[in-house]
């Protein structure tokens, strides 16, 4: 079952599609559990590695509309502050004016322009990505993972995500140059998402 696909064998629409009644069902505003969700980050290291990385405060909201997926909507905001990679020195260097200026642009932000489905349980959310101040657009490929109602009788839905970015093209150019050539933090940084939403009473 997809969030963002019809199935033409169910239930009929006012315009004349049809749509799942599980997904009709699912209609509704929804608030990110960020307890049980993630939203992290790869970048290369010194041409040989790669550093992960998550953002351990966020908020986040969805409105799905089952019966017309195209309205459904993401808005997330991150606190740049909270940035961790397991290296208390790299993470006060990544807050530095050298890469996010945490003190001057204290969040990210993504907010969905526009959903789309790829078929099955696959679809696409695209929005403008917003860092240290620039707006662009950003396309995650997003896969339904389900709904559910946990033991405390919270209706859930689940996600996972990912994307690809070229950090310079968001003013985060940083760098060195390594003496074997290359340099010592990827321009593409890799973006990863597991998210479960709770639908608000």
């Amino acid at each position: 079952m997809s969030i963002f696909s019809r199935d033409d064998a169910q239930t009929a629409t006012a315009t004349g599609a049809t749509v799942s009644p599980e997904l009709a069902a699912l209609t509704g505003d929804y608030t990110i559990d960020p307890a049980h969700s993630t939203i992290g980050f790869v970048a290369r290291h010194a041409m040989v590695t790669n550093v992960k990385g998550s953002f351990q405060d966020f908020t986040g909201t969805l409105q799905l509309d089952g019966t017309d997926p195209s309205r459904s909507t993401a808005s997330i905001d991150v606190v740049m502050d909270s940035i961790s990679t397991g290296n208390a020195d790299r993470d006060g260097h990544l807050k530095s004016a050298d890469f996010f200026k945490a003190d001057e642009f204290p969040a990210m932000t993504f907010r969905s322009t526009k959903a789309e489905a790829l078929g099955g349980d696959d679809y696409r959310i695209t929005g403008d990505l917003t860092i240290l101040g620039t707006t662009r657009p950003l396309a995650i490929d997003l896969e339904f993972n389900g709904a559910a109602k946990d033991p405390f009788g919270n209706e859930r839905v689940g996600f996972e995500g990912k994307a690809e970015i070229l950090r310079s093209e968001w003013g985060l150019t940083w760098n060195a140059a390594l003496e074997t050539g290359g340099v010592l933090v990827s321009d593409k940084i890799k973006l990863n998402f597991d998210i479960s939403a709770i639908r608000n009473a």
